[in-house]
């Protein structure tokens, strides 16, 4: 299981970033799988909380029934547009994708399930500094930090 503090430890800079881009705005979005296999999207709202990625469900909600079939998600944080003659200052957009983990019924608010993320990719794409190239970077338990250039 990897945790939101495994990623930290690796690369707290990299984690950093990822991490103001996901508190910059409350609403996210969470791509799971259909018992059909095919993708659904949620608004979702997460949290980071003593190390761990943390998210729910509200009862009875699909998204909490794709879940516990299939564990696998993809979240994505709150994009904004790069502002026109300053896109060297646009934060970016970050990614988490893994596994939803059961962490028993939501204990606050509505009744619900809570999932903690077993964390497989973090990705962060933004320019570069003189805005003429987007920047991908993406780490994985397995490789580490990676990076990519594209025009």
């Amino acid at each position: 299981m990897t945790a939101w503090r495994d990623v930290e430890q690796a690369e707290p800079e990299f984690a950093r970033r990822v991490r103001a881009l996901f508190d910059a705005h409350r609403h996210k979005t969470i791509a799971t799988l259909r018992a059909d296999g095919s993708p659904r999207i949620s608004g979702i709202e997460v949290v980071f909380e003593d190390g761990e990625l943390v998210f729910g469900s509200m009862a009875r909600a699909r998204k909490g029934a794709d879940l516990r079939r299939d564990p696998r998600f993809a979240l994505h944080g709150a994009t904004v547009d790069p502002v026109d003659g300053q896109e060297a200052a646009w934060p970016g957009e970050a990614k988490i994708a893994g596994r939803a983990v059961s962490a028993g019924p939501v204990t606050e608010g509505p009744d619900g399930d809570k999932f903690r993320a077993d964390i497989t990719e973090v990705v962060h794409t933004h320019l570069n500094e003189a805005a003429t190239l987007l920047v991908v970077e993406w780490w994985t338990p397995a490789d580490g930090l990676r990076q990519i250039e594209r025009e």
